[in-house]
This record gives C-alpha cells, structure tokens and sequence, in this order.
C-alpha cells in the first residue's frame, strides 16, 4: 500500500473528532481474495424485478463502519439510482424500474437532470467497504459522515469544497472521476434508507488526495481550536 491509511484515519478522526470512523470504498475488476463477501440474505423481489442484499448502495457505508467486506453488482440492485451512480448499470438498464418512476413522476429529479448525474465509468467487478483503519487494499474514496460543526472545519480546510445535494451517493462518483473532495447534505432517499442522524452530512474524499487533505484538515482544526479557546474565555465575562 502506497499510503499509512490508519496513521490517515486516526489523523482524520482526531481532527474532526469524528463520531463514525472514516469508510475506504475501492472500486475492483473482482472481490480481493482474503475480503468475505457481504452475506445478508437477498430480498424477495419488487414488482420490476428489483432485489438486493440492503435496500441501497449507500447502506453500505453504515455497515462498512463495523468490518471489511466485498460487493457485487447484485448486491446494490434494488436501488436504481445507486447501481447508476457506482457503474452497475446505464440509465437505459434502470429507465423501466418502478423506483425510477417513482422519482421522476413525484418531481423529486427531472428527466433533464438525469444524464448530467455524476457516475463511476468503468464498470466494477465489485466495491470493497471498509474501516479505512484496515483496509487491504488502496481505497479510490474515503467516506466520511460529518455534522455541521465538523464541515466547518473542513470547509475552512478545503477552500471552494464543492457541496451538493441529491443524489447523495454520485459524490463517490465525483472523488473517484474527477478527483475532487465533496460533501453532501444528503438526500431524501439514502436518509431513510441508511437510517443517517439526522444531523449528519457525508463528505467523499479521493485515496490518493487522502494525505494532503489531511494535512490541511490538522492545521485549520488545530486554529480552529486556539480560535475557540479565546471565544470561550472572552465569553465568560458574560456569564
């Protein structure tokens, strides 16, 4: 491996004093050898024909905070907008699916917008999920889970952060493609699906940007910290 990714991850929790670890997500032409294979049973099928191991891809990053394991395509089937997003499936694949018609037809995305949605372009044999405290592999994006406080922060950091909206899950698109860390407020559809704190935020990160976001991230946060430790004092004179 190219980087110390648990010196990272610990650098990035303690920064940010993150409350969920840091995710590694790896897009791979096959499952690793030595990585288990995600294992929940499938679901009965919808009406189109839609199933999966979790109602969508974007579950995943909640189950990768507590082991490392591999998915396939299969895995993510029942959300159409997620095996779009990760290089599953085309938009011509999923246009006849019911939970496509449900989104266009309550206006919640437009058919306009549709193709403009970013999207992981060579499609993966499989994507790994992971503490990046133990990943095995080099991950393409770091996923982390942030409250308002903490994009503060990494906002400071990160000067023009590019911050967005639904879908939630195209930013591991965007820092995988285009090489760019980005965060998300989340969207309607992976906030009830993930069971997300309602406080929380997502932000992706590329792996080989992963050093040098971190860097920045310890100096603003340590600033961060001397800047809070005057405010609190000053405002004592109010209490």
């Amino acid at each position: 491996m190219t980087s110390d990714w648990t010196a990272l991850a610990t650098a990035l929790t303690d920064a940010l004093k993150l409350n969920a670890p840091p995710i590694a997500i790896t897009f791979a032409a096959e499952p690793p050898p030595g990585v288990a294979a995600f294992d929940a049973p499938m679901s009965e099928p919808a009406d189109d024909g839609r199933t999966g191991r979790v109602p969508a891809g974007c579950v995943f990053w909640m189950r990768g905070a507590e082991r490392t394991f591999s998915t396939v395509a299969a895995d993510h089937g029942n959300c159409s907008v997620g095996s779009v997003t990760h290089g599953f499936k085309t938009l011509d694949e999923v246009a006849g699916n019911s939970d496509v018609a449900a989104l266009l037809g309550s206006g919640w995305v437009t058919m306009d917008v549709v193709p403009q949605i970013p999207v992981v372009t060579e499609r993966p044999g499989a994507v790994v999920y992971g503490p990046l405290t133990e990943t095995p592999v080099d991950p393409d994006v770091v996923l982390l889970r942030l409250n308002g406080k903490q994009l503060m922060t990494v906002s400071d950091a990160w000067p023009g952060l590019r911050i967005e909206g639904k879908p939630q899950c195209h930013i591991v698109a965007v820092a995988k493609e285009q090489g760019e860390p980005i965060a998300s407020v989340g969207c309607a559809l992976s906030r009830v699906r993930t069971g997300m704190n309602v406080a929380e935020m997502t932000m992706a990160i590329p792996g080989p940007r992963l050093a040098e976001f971190t860097e920045s991230l310890t100096q603003t946060a340590a600033v961060d910290g001397v800047v809070a430790r005057y405010a609190a004092d000053d405002a004592a004179r109010f209490a």
